[in-house]
């Protein structure tokens, strides 16, 4: 799955994490030019969210 942030001028693809909790934090991978850690809820009806600081997306597996 490939999918870009539609503010991200990046033409780079980015990560896609699967997660079993539809609460979450994003800090841009712990990696040098992370960013800061955020907190994401994914919504009831959505199985995804994306962070928007890097684009990383966030597909949760668990139906509820």
């Amino acid at each position: 799955m490939q999918y870009q942030h539609p503010h991200t001028v990046s033409t780079d693809h980015f990560e896609v994490i699967e997660v079993d909790s539809k609460t979450l934090f994003c800090d841009g991978g712990g990696v040098a030019l992370g960013h800061p850690r955020i907190y994401m809820k994914i919504e009831q009806d959505a199985h995804t969210i994306v962070c928007p600081y890097c684009s990383r997306t966030f597909v949760c597996n668990t139906p509820h």
